[in-house]
């Protein structure tokens, strides 16, 4: 497939794709239970299909770097994937997930930096398993696999000025630092520990995975992050009030639902005996959250 042969916006479906593509990466964000799938669905269907085509990607190539395959395939496979999105930027697609991913690059005006960003995410993790990183590299995964993603959708949402651009580094990083003090018992059975090292020398906490879920110090740890993430959610809420309103919502949506995670987190706490439940946001508080993210 080349670029001529996707239809023009005048055609009867999204992004001039054909329906069975639609179908391929709309059935995998389904399947994953993302709790991003809220903030799609209110997009209209142009933009809810390039989203789902990006976290479709998303969702690919961190299936590649969690899987069981020889860390030289799923080196190689991630590798493909950089060669696979050029070809994508040159006009050849083969499959759904391509033709759909190739469209949205059109319309959208996507940029090939950044889900390069996310493909050298992915090999971080998969090369090594990433163990007490410092500040800069910590930091350098969070932008490649959250804030690039971020960087991506705000141009399907709408908006692609600076200040969009602000809310997705803010965003992203708020996203995964959530996501890590969330799955620190889980990440630690697979062999990570995304805390920063310096804040596990700082309050005694050893920097061996599963020894670490034991430490005293691990709650002072978590509560700095969870202070550093809310940090990033407010001045991504903040930056949105500069944005194009309407592009803002699903973004909105995302942090809301995101960050009554954290307020869960931070009320359980990241002691030993609660670190393997995940933590419950009631049905209400959900809802509160929701519908303050409608509130400009």
């Amino acid at each position: 497939m080349t670029a001529e042969d996707i239809q023009t916006h005048d055609q009867p479906t999204p992004l001039g794709c054909n329906p069975a593509d639609l179908a391929w990466v709309e059935s995998t964000v389904k399947q994953a239970g993302t709790s991003f799938a809220a903030g799609m669905r209110i997009l209209p269907p142009m933009r809810r299909y390039g989203m789902y085509a990006i976290y479709a990607f998303c969702r690919v190539v961190d299936d590649i770097a969690d899987g069981s395959d020889p860390l030289p395939q799923r080196k190689a496979e991630l590798e493909e994937w950089h060669a696979r999105i050029a070809r994508l930027y040159e006009g050849e697609a083969h499959d759904p997930l391509e033709r759909v991913l190739m469209a949205a690059i059109r319309f959208f005006s996507l940029r090939q930096a950044d889900f390069d960003a996310v493909i050298d995410g992915m090999i971080m993790d998969a090369e090594n398993a990433i163990v007490a990183p410092d500040e800069k590299t910590l930091d350098l995964y969070c932008d490649r696999v959250a804030s690039a993603v971020g960087r991506l959708s705000v141009y399907v949402f709408g908006d692609s000025s600076d200040n969009a651009q602000k809310v997705a580094y803010h965003l992203g990083r708020a996203l995964q630092i959530t996501n890590i003090l969330r799955d620190i018992a889980e990440d630690a059975a697979r062999g990570r520990l995304y805390l920063p090292a310096d804040l596990l020398n700082r309050f005694h906490v050893p920097l061996n995975p599963i020894q670490a879920l034991s430490a005293p110090g691990l709650e002072d740890v978590a509560r700095i992050l969870a202070a550093r993430a809310q940090d990033h959610f407010r001045k991504a809420f903040a930056t949105m009030k500069l944005c194009t309103p309407k592009a803002m919502l699903p973004a909105r949506i995302m942090g809301a639902s995101y960050e009554s995670i954290l307020v869960a987190l931070c009320k359980r706490g990241w002691a030993q005996e609660v670190l393997l439940a995940r933590p419950k946001t009631s049905a209400l508080s959900k809802a509160y959250a929701l519908a303050s993210s409608y509130i400009p």
